[in-house]
């Protein structure tokens, strides 16, 4: 009903259109000029825009403009990045040249907020940019991993290497225990569902990353986790322009991990038996004949080529202006059979109908597709990683009539479910294709200059399909299909009010209201089968098995109405005051609870503007800032407050029924979870703002906090969902940017740091929360716990207290009833990290870029799950890394790292496994060459740079195993956890960009 309103509300405004077209004045001023740098050098690219309108343009080459304003009352504002904006009043002037002052650290730039901008000198609240040079410094297959190190307080979490591989990003820590910790993503105005893996590079303009309650309150039931602001290009009037940028990078592996060779294989093997009154397993001949053997790494690891190719399109005049771009991603996975594919399509278009009235239009296009026969984890009988690291280097990987080998067979000491990775590698498919549509449109109304009215609407679509195919030819295969599909619907209207006026000359009022629609509708359908006489059919033909599985499908949606407002005043510039309010309305919750209320209100002093600091030399800019919010997060599935059915079987007599029953989870009575957060900053600038300093001290206390509770038989239900913890985060942000030097030769500098506390106030009854179940074979347990006290995710086991007199492991009886039981265990190690930073640092000499970009974490654990079989289940035939070997416990030898080599060991989840995983990492180093193509006199190019880049090309670690930057189960809950992982690769990469 309320679409169909606004739907007619647009087409009633359109019809308007020559009403409002006839208040249009018909006086016009043409008017010229030229832009200047302070050394007198032409300034191209420069916007000029009549304040209050959309009437623009942009200086050309030469810093010349040409611009029509409607009378001698307008001012014209000059901007860009990296410069002071200025504003001139038209009055009788017909040419007016311009001087722009460098503003070194971009306190003019203008951010874009949450349904708004300002500039960043007005900011109140906490909000961090990365522009797009930074977004597009290197080739990524996720937006995403462009912000790792770029902003204080955002944590970039690279679950694993694999092509396309999810990302997790957290702002200012984790909040939830049941709900999403991932922040919103608003791309052009949409809030986006998941992860922007549709985007490409090329085409961000900007990312704005919201980060306290000031800022993000706005976004209400889904600002509790911070908001990211991805804007991507458009155009500006003037001359039209085109880019494009193409660049091929060559991944591998970062390390080999060094396991055993052939002979010393064969030297373990022998010791186990003997240390088990077993005869030796081979000769001494046959162990030294066995040689360096087969590296199953080589065989599954290759070098792999990363390719980007992008085509933009800008331009426009003064009533319409366009971006139009495409793009192709194209990755091979640095392990065999992986790869992604990325194609992309946009087209952005802004229309000036009259003085009053415009119209704008986002469009993106994507598909992806992935295949991947290993992303890790599993079991080693399960995952192609796992078993590389585990086969016998004494092995092949073809029998002489180039049939599969099958390990197991080769000798009778090797346990039955390693799996030749051959089977991973050539006899089995896992492919998702994905279709995303992001679609919008807005109408905007200037009934006066001071009042915008703005109705917008779009459109968010994706349809993914995974097909996977297991051959007959894989070990104990008869051939294994399952095709699954899914389609994901959000429907957007949104409608604001703003009003911007300055009275008196020193009061600015920016008022905004407005409401919300979104609604968001999911479906899928899956089937399977086992059994085909032929592979031909691969996953296109399920009713070919012999035995088809039981298809399934299902159906969710669910609706949020939300009601907004904000208020920003200044006076005189020195003080600013920012109030918001914002209210959802979510059909997830319960009856009466339905409705959630976020306000947030900041303060700022421009301590800078006051008349006993304006003659300071070395003072050019001090802020003080202070914020308080309230967010909200939607923690629950749609239906999770509802009584529902679900379909089952039952046998009466010799009859079979179908029958509904209620779940075994109880419906519970939900409110919001809510994160109320205060916020301290100070922003400094000295030396005329070479060297700009920001700092925040924020809490963040997340209540009503939902997750599972389980409920006594007696009650028919097994578990429910309810509001019951509470978790405190809490930290400090320090940023710096620098302008070195600012000669011929230029040094820019800018770092960050971020400190983050976490803890759990409160659970259930105090109750602790054990994370969920590990299985490896030899050890089957819990990893992870929350505790009261504790910070969310640390590890818990057993603690090793050296070696028996047998050499076998030892640990501590800590409640002292003499037996190791679940009462010793205790806390291990912590996945979350002391703190976190990046460090950038940019230059340029005449036509040469460099650009140095480190990135790194400290004080956090990663438990190793990978090492567990890897280096202690002796007697399976596993190959191991090499200082198994050589430092294992003998008599003479009582401190050794590993214990006796024999079966007898017994294995605990213990600190033996946890691992520091802290490191720095050369995230990216690049030199271009930017040709002087204006020296040439080639008119049709503006610019042409060639650029050399390396990627992750070191990496300073004590972790033992592939790579730190490792989150196997993707979850908090279960944080820092190593299982088979798919490293993530080094990159060489060359590139060229041209513009024209």
């Amino acid at each position: 009903m309320r679409i169909n309103l606004l739907v007619s509300m647009w087409f009633l405004l359109l019809m308007l259109n020559p009403l409002f077209s006839s208040g249009v004045s018909a006086f016009q001023t043409e008017i010229t000029g030229k832009v200047t740098t302070a050394n007198e050098q032409s300034a191209p690219g420069i916007t000029v825009v009549v304040k209050n309108t959309n009437i623009g343009t942009v200086t050309d080459i030469d810093g010349e403009y040409t611009i029509d304003v409607p009378g001698e009352n307008s001012v014209l504002r000059f901007s860009s990045v990296g410069y002071k904006t200025k504003e001139i009043v038209v009055g009788s002037q017909t040419i007016i040249n311009v001087i722009m002052e460098e503003d070194l650290i971009g306190l003019e730039e203008v951010l874009v907020t949450g349904y708004g901008t300002t500039k960043r000198s007005d900011l109140t609240g906490s909000v961090s940019r990365v522009n797009q040079e930074e977004v597009n410094a290197f080739p990524t297959s996720n937006v995403l991993q462009a912000l790792s190190g770029r902003s204080a307080g955002v944590q970039i979490i690279q679950n694993n290497g694999a092509p396309g591989g999810t990302i997790n990003v957290r702002v200012r820590g984790t909040n939830s225990i049941q709900g999403g910790n991932n922040p919103l993503y608003v791309i052009d105005g949409f809030p986006f569902s998941g992860n922007p893996s549709n985007l490409n590079n090329a085409d961000i303009a900007s990312i704005e990353v919201l980060k306290d309650a000031s800022a993000t309150a706005i976004y209400g039931s889904r600002g509790a986790n911070g908001v990211v602001l991805i804007t991507t290009k458009r155009g500006s009037p003037g001359q039209s322009r085109v880019e494009f940028e193409s660049n091929y990078g060559v991944q591998s592996l970062r390390k080999k991990l060094d396991l055993m060779n052939g002979s010393e294989y064969a030297q373990l093997q022998n010791l186990q038996a003997e240390n088990d009154g077993q005869n030796p397993y081979f000769t001494p001949g046959q162990v030294q004949g066995f040689g360096t053997g087969f590296d199953w790494q080589d065989l599954i690891f290759q070098s792999a080529p990363i390719r980007t190719t992008s085509l933009n399109f800008t331009g426009g005049n003064d009533k319409t202006t366009y971006a139009i771009g495409g793009s192709h991603l194209g990755q091979e996975g640095i392990v065999q059979g992986s790869d992604y594919n990325r194609y992309s399509l946009k087209f952005n278009l802004n229309h000036t109908v009259n003085s009053k009235m415009r119209l704008e239009m986002s469009n993106i296009l994507t598909r992806l597709k992935t295949d991947r026969r290993d992303s890790g984890g599993g079991t080693r009988g399960s995952s192609m990683i796992g078993a590389a690291i585990s086969a016998a280097p004494i092995s092949r990987p073809y029998n002489e009539d180039g049939s599969y080998t099958v390990l197991p067979n080769e000798y009778p000491f090797i346990a039955p479910d390693i799996i030749n990775p051959l089977n991973f590698i050539n006899e089995q498919t896992n492919t998702i294709k994905a279709n995303v549509i992001l679609s919008n449109a807005a109408f905007v109304y200037n009934p006066i200059p001071e009042l915008t009215i703005r109705i917008s609407g779009g459109i968010e679509n994706r349809d993914d399909r995974t097909d996977n195919y297991q051959t007959r030819n894989f070990f104990n295969s008869p051939g294994i299909a399952s095709v699954s599909t899914s389609q994901f619907t959000s429907l957007l209207s949104e409608n604001t009010i703003n009003y911007n006026k300055t009275f008196a000359e020193r009061h600015q009022l920016d008022a905004l209201i407005g409401f919300t629609y979104q609604d968001f509708t999911t479906t899928f359908l899956a089937a399977n089968g086992v059994g085909f006489l032929s592979d031909s059919f691969g996953t296109g033909n399920l009713g070919a098995a012999e035995t088809p599985g039981i298809p399934s499908s299902g159906y969710a949606k669910s609706v949020l109405l939300s009601y907004l407002g904000r208020l920003n005043y200044s006076f005189d510039n020195k003080l600013l005051l920012t109030a918001s309010f914002r209210a959802d309305g979510s059909s997830r919750y319960s009856e009466g609870d339905k409705w959630g209320f976020f306000p947030s209100g900041a303060i700022a002093w421009r301590v800078s503007e006051e008349g006993f600091l304006q003659d300071n030399e070395n003072l050019s800019d001090l802020k003080l800032r202070a914020s308080w919010g309230k967010t909200g997060n939607q923690a629950i599935s749609p239906y999770a407050t509802l009584n529902r059915l679900f379909p089952g079987n039952t046998i009466f007599g010799n009859e079979l029924y179908t029958t509904l029953s209620p779940s075994t989870v109880f419906p519970g009575n939900l409110k919001w979870e809510t994160t109320e957060q205060i916020n301290f900053g100070v922003d400094l600038g000295l030396f005329n703002n070479r060297l700009f300093l920001t700092a925040d001290y924020y809490i963040k206390n997340t209540t009503d906090l939902l997750n599972t509770v389980t409920l006594p038989s007696s009650s028919g239900f097994t578990t429910t969902i309810q509001n019951v913890g509470e978790v405190q985060n809490k930290g400090l942000e320090l940023g710096v940017d620098a302008a070195v030097l600012n000669g011929a030769f230029k040094w820019n500098v800018n770092g960050n740091i971020t400190f983050n506390r976490n803890e759990v106030i409160a659970l259930n009854n105090g109750e602790s929360i054990l994370g969920s179940n590990i299985n490896v074979l030899i050890v089957s347990d819990n990893v992870n716990i929350l505790q009261e006290g504790r910070p969310i995710g640390q590890f818990w086991g057993f603690v090793e207290d050296g070696y028996n007199e047998q050499g076998q492991i030892r640990f501590m009886d800590l409640d002292g009833d003499g037996e190791i039981t679940e009462n010793d265990k205790t806390f291990i190690g912590d996945p979350n990290p002391d703190f976190f930073y990046g460090l950038n640092s940019n230059m340029s000499f005449r036509n040469f870029d460099l650009n140095i970009f480190f990135q790194g974490a400290y004080g956090n654990d990663i438990f190793n799950i990978s090492a567990i079989p890897s280096t202690m289940d002796y007697g399976q035939g596993l190959n191991m890394p090499r200082e198994v070997l050589y430092d294992n416990w003998t008599p003479q030898n009582p401190n050794a790292k590993y214990p006796v080599i024999s079966r007898s060991n017994t294995v605990r989840i213990s600190d033996r496994f946890v691992e520091d995983g802290s490191y720095l990492r050369l995230r990216n180093i690049q030199l271009g060459y930017n040709f002087p193509v204006q020296n040439w006199g080639w008119e049709f190019i503006r610019q042409a740079q060639l650029y050399v880049s390396g990627q992750n090309l070191l990496t300073f670690t004590k972790y033992s195993w592939w790579d730190p930057e490792v989150n196997s189960r993707g979850a908090d809950t279960q944080a820092g956890i190593d299982h088979y992982s798919y490293p993530i690769p080094k990159v060489l990469t060359v590139g060229v960009k041209l513009g024209f």
